[in-house]
């Protein structure tokens, strides 16, 4: 049930599970969805399936063909690009924002997000994926900006498939000892109220994470391109 008590709609239902599948990696990008059958895994009726399908297609999580087939959106070089350009620009301005606005209770979300930070490489996987997540958006969240918030959520929510490639390529067996100290510092920032140290620390952690790393390997893979990092020097 929502906050007001009355249970989601089928279609809302449907929405939200397909989007985890999709960020989980669970749907493969470029799969095909075979509607009956989600339809019946899930179920419920094709109406409200295809309702989150379409919701799904206006959000660029999946792409429908001309016989109306529904497919996951696929990953490119391109689009980790503009994710991780996104990221560059808006999640500084988040933690500046947060450094500004934070209450006590923020602080100590921010603190215990912390506690449970690993670092994002292939030991760790998964968990280290959701805690790395839980951290910023604590973060993002102290900014008190609902748009700036939404904005952030959706961006993560893309980024994360890129970051679960990441894992798989050699910078993904790297200890990541600095990104990890680096969250801490972050931390410390944004709690003692020093927002633009704390802004110009983010984006010195986003040029090096491991989603800049992932974006570079694929630009040189389909076009030769240099590294994310150089091109924010």
């Amino acid at each position: 049930m929502n906050g007001a008590g009355v249970m989601p709609s089928k279609g809302s239902q449907a929405y939200a599970e397909l989007r985890r599948r999709i960020t989980s990696g669970e749907l493969a990008p470029g799969s095909r969805l075979s509607q009956y059958e989600l339809a019946e895994n899930l179920g419920m009726s094709i109406t409200p399936l295809r309702e989150a399908i379409r919701r799904l297609a206006s959000e660029d999580w999946l792409t429908i063909d001309a016989h109306r087939d529904a497919r996951v959106a696929p990953m490119s070089a391109s689009e980790a690009r503009h994710l991780l350009e996104v990221r560059y620009s808006l999640e500084p301005s988040a933690t500046e924002l947060a450094a500004k606005r934070r209450t006590e209770r923020d602080i100590a979300a921010m603190k215990a997000a912390a506690d449970n930070l690993l670092p994002v490489t292939r030991d760790w996987g998964e968990e280290a994926i959701g805690a790395h997540r839980a951290f910023h958006r604590s973060i993002y969240v102290a900014s008190h900006n609902d748009v700036m918030v939404k904005l952030l959520d959706d961006l993560w929510d893309k980024s994360d498939r890129y970051r679960r490639i990441g894992l798989e390529l050699p910078a993904g067996a790297k200890p990541r000892t600095i990104d990890q100290n680096q969250h801490h510092q972050i931390l410390e920032l944004v709690i003692a109220g020093d927002g633009i140290a704390a802004a110009d620390l983010v984006r010195t952690h986003v040029r090096n994470s491991l989603g800049a790393e992932v974006t570079g390997a694929l630009e040189n893979q389909e076009f030769g391109y240099f590294p994310f990092a150089e091109h924010f020097a």
